[in-house]
């Protein structure tokens, strides 16, 4: 054996579960190596440049924040197991945020990170369900989500038991169902139960420089205790024998070998990477995916009468509807973001102001597209998504006011997202089918990451922890 080649645990991907295993496992000696594909780490909840600008790609708000001194809570452990103290992700409280619904958001709730101002806004507008919506928030507060031995059950089956108004049922589903359920139409209740507590029991922060700063602190975490990167060096096979993982064929030829390999690519794309290219996977692949809107702007959007609001969850149909689109783009609900609008403190300030609006998509109606009519449907969506955005946000001081204050564009689609992070079907939340306790019919295999079923980027660290620690530190392996 060449133990130039052969390390003790190989990650596939360097993404925030990749290198929240590879910290956790370098921290016990472990030989570790992380493969990544592209040039920069995060995967999904990375950044890229253009014209010396920096966009985040994925980051409208890091979930599951609590303040210091609050133990017991997913930040606080991630926190604990990466040995990263608390200032050095540089976290900033959301001010507020909004589930708005009707053709102008005319039913609201407003939320920020103390619970107690969503329980009364639920109470203000839905006098007749706050009973029930206590014992389900009693309920949530005490289900063991992180069991990876959870039996499934319908979301919407155990809401239903506590909350019997469908409209207050949708504006509970719509933001936890945007941000992290790969299920079209209900969700798995456990996966309800994490996305629940990471927005409203616990809420929204991120640092004045985004997604670049956690980066910055994993990467350098994982450097100090010793862990292996390659860039720009996928893996094109997992090469099998009899139940196990003998080597991983790199891309550009050479094979190195693991006593363990961790996978954060997702479950289909790991078992195309155990047949070699385009065979059928047993999990199936995500059917959801979304294109996001980009504007820079030359003035916070405060300045332009969109007050305080951090992120706006909206709808404008009697019923919500999280299913693939059956357009290109489905503009009738979404998610308004607006960075700047995070409490930075006095003297900090983004250096421009930013609006990001996400719809769902479909992944078949954009993925085949020649070029020149790939960038005139772009354009068209662009436009048809920010309309559509506007009608839950005050109104403009006039009609041109967003054109004259927009510096620049950008704009991603389900075919953006497979391009830059090889997820099939360009389903940002992976296969809807998860694997609660990471194992493959490979022995010596396992899957960490969305397709795991811990969401989110705290929720994505402590996945790749969790496997470290349950397949092989504590496994003695």
């Amino acid at each position: 054996m060449n133990t130039s080649n052969h390390y003790d645990v190989a990650i596939i991907g360097a993404g925030m579960a990749g290198l929240a295993a590879g910290i956790r496992l370098a921290h016990f000696g472990k030989k570790v190596c992380i493969f990544e594909r592209h040039n920069v780490t995060g995967g999904l909840n990375s950044f890229y440049s253009i014209d010396g600008r920096k966009y985040d790609v994925g980051l409208h708000a890091m979930t599951n924040f609590v303040r210091a001194g609050v133990k017991g809570t997913p930040l606080t452990k991630l926190l604990r197991q990466l040995r990263i103290e608390r200032d050095e992700f540089a976290l900033c409280e959301q001010k507020r945020s909004r589930v708005a619904f009707g053709p102008r958001g005319e039913v609201s709730l407003t939320f920020t990170n103390d619970f107690t101002v969503f329980e009364s806004e639920v109470a203000r507008q839905f006098p007749a369900q706050i009973d029930g919506f206590r014992r389900l928030v009693a309920l949530i507060r005490t289900y063991d989500d992180v069991s990876l031995g959870a039996q499934p059950e319908s979301a919407r089956t155990v809401i239903r038991r506590h909350v019997t108004d469908p409209l207050l049922e949708d504006m509970l589903f719509c933001p936890v169902m945007y941000y992290g359920s790969a299920t079209e139409h209900d969700m798995e209740f456990g996966q309800f139960v994490i996305m629940f507590k990471a927005l409203f029991l616990e809420g929204f922060a991120r640092p004045l420089d985004g997604v670049r700063v956690i980066l910055r602190v994993l990467l350098d975490k994982y450097r100090s205790a010793g862990g292996e990167r390659r860039m720009k060096c996928g893996v094109q096979k997992i090469v099998t024998r009899d139940g196990h993982a003998d080597a991983l064929l790199l891309d550009d030829g050479t094979e190195v070998t693991a006593t363990h390999v961790i996978s954060t690519v997702g479950a289909p794309e790991t078992e195309r990477l155990m047949s070699g290219g385009e065979a059928a996977t047993k999990h199936p692949t995500g059917a959801l995916s979304y294109t996001e809107t980009i504007t820079v702007l030359d003035r916070e959007p405060a300045a332009l009468g969109w007050g305080d609001d951090t992120i706006v969850f909206f709808n404008d149909s009697e019923k919500f509807t999280y299913a693939r689109s059956e357009s290109q783009v489905d503009t009738r609900s979404g998610v308004i973001c607006m960075p700047n609008n995070f409490d930075f403190g006095p003297d900090a300030h983004l250096p421009e102001g930013l609006f990001r609006c996400t719809c769902l998509a479909s992944y078949d109606q954009w993925v085949n597209l020649p070029e020149d009519q790939y960038l005139a449907d772009k354009a068209r969506w662009y436009a048809e998504i920010q309309k559509s955005a506007q009608r839950f946000l005050p109104p403009l001081p006039s009609a041109d006011a967003l054109a004259k204050a927009t510096l620049a564009t950008d704009m991603f689609t389900p075919r953006t997202i497979t391009k830059y992070t090889g997820r099939l079907g360009g389903a940002i939340y992976g296969s809807p089918q998860k694997i609660r306790d990471g194992r493959t019919a490979i022995n010596n295999l396992y899957i960490a990451g969305t397709d795991q079923g811990f969401l989110g980027i705290i929720g994505a660290m402590l996945s790749g922890i969790s496997m470290a620690n349950f397949h092989i530190l504590a496994a003695g392996k």
